[in-house]
């Protein structure tokens, strides 16, 4: 069993400071334990498993796609890397098979947590140590209230049922700066409202589904892109993936990712549309595919689902996107 010793652990700091989660979890944390941090200002594969080798880092908070980035270095076998013992893995959702081949190379524990930066930012996750779920976000920190609403009504649900994770608790925000209206609009009562859909299992595991502006909406049925998602990282060409909902005449949306693939791998749309065929009910899966060399990313490494969408509007408004 792994727990962390007061001043002797070594933080893996890739995650930029001006972001709150790498504030916290990297900077404050270190700085109140006494732990050395080892700071990386820029990602690169090749340079980070030779200081992992050499500096022996114990803790990696870090993003699904620098975990991602890492697994898929062509060298990364040439690495002892099993000095990591905890990876606490945010900012966006972790791929069950990134987590488990990760665990696989290294030996350590790499759990996903949840948050934001109204929330200062972590509200939930999943232990290193004893229980946890994967997929799961895990459960509440202590001393945080976690309600699931219904978007009709914002009543609270039973477990089970999906609706808009809302929190509570001493790491909630006040409100935003000089924006009274859209402090109004997410915090009530004390209860701040995330936008993300989830729901909460018997044994009080949470999960998020998807954020509720990104939910895509395809001939009138409702399709989570992480769903999709989780599936396209299972093929073995694949390295990262991402789905958004693009306009559509007929549908008003339809389904398409985007893929990067793995060095020297090779796969086409219709090899990854009869794949996704095998997990996937029909109208979720993807109608168009776009290869790409990588992906437009913030500085913590979150995809950019936004950024893409928009691009996806603007050359359907030009009449530059002829879609199917």
């Amino acid at each position: 069993m792994y727990k962390a010793k007061k001043g002797e652990e070594v933080v893996l700091g890739l995650l930029p400071f001006f972001h709150v989660y790498g504030m916290t979890t990297v900077l404050i944390l270190s700085v109140m334990q006494g732990f050395k941090m080892i700071l990386i200002p820029r990602f690169d594969g090749g340079s980070l498993l030779k200081t992992i080798e050499k500096q022996r880092p114990t803790m990696f908070p870090g993003a699904p796609t620098i975990y991602i980035g890492l697994l898929n270095h062509p060298k990364i076998g040439r690495y002892d890397l099993s000095s990591i013992e905890a990876c606490i893995s945010g900012s966006a959702p972790l791929p069950v098979e990134v987590q488990q081949k990760f665990e696989e190379v290294t030996g350590g524990k790499l759990v996903e947590g949840y948050g934001l930066s109204e929330s200062s930012p972590v509200t939930h996750a999943n232990f290193v140590w004893g229980k946890r779920v994967k997929g799961s976000v895990g459960v509440p920190w202590p001393d945080t209230d976690c309600r699931i609403l219904s978007l009709k009504d914002e009543k609270p649900l039973p477990p089970g049922e999906v609706g808009e994770l809302a929190v509570k608790g001493p790491q909630v925000m006040k409100g935003y700066w000089n924006r009274p209206e859209e402090t109004a609009e997410v915090l009530k009562d004390g209860w701040l409202l995330t936008g993300d859909l989830a729901y909460m299992n018997e044994e009080g595991f949470f999960y998020i589904v998807d954020r509720k502006k990104d939910i895509i909406i395809a001939g009138g049925y409702n399709i989570y892109p992480r769903e999709v998602e989780e599936v396209l990282y299972e093929h073995p060409a694949v390295q990262e993936a991402v789905v958004a909902g693009v306009p559509h005449p007929y549908r008003g949306e339809t389904v398409k990712a985007y893929i990067v693939l793995k060095e020297n791998m090779t796969v086409t749309e219709k090899e990854l549309d009869r794949f996704a065929r095998k997990y996937l009910a029909a109208y979720k899966v993807p109608r168009i595919y776009e290869f790409r060399d990588e992906l437009p990313k913030t500085a913590v490494g979150k995809i950019l689902r936004r950024s893409l969408v928009a691009v996806e509007k603007e050359k359907v408004e030009n009449g530059d996107e002829k879609i199917s």
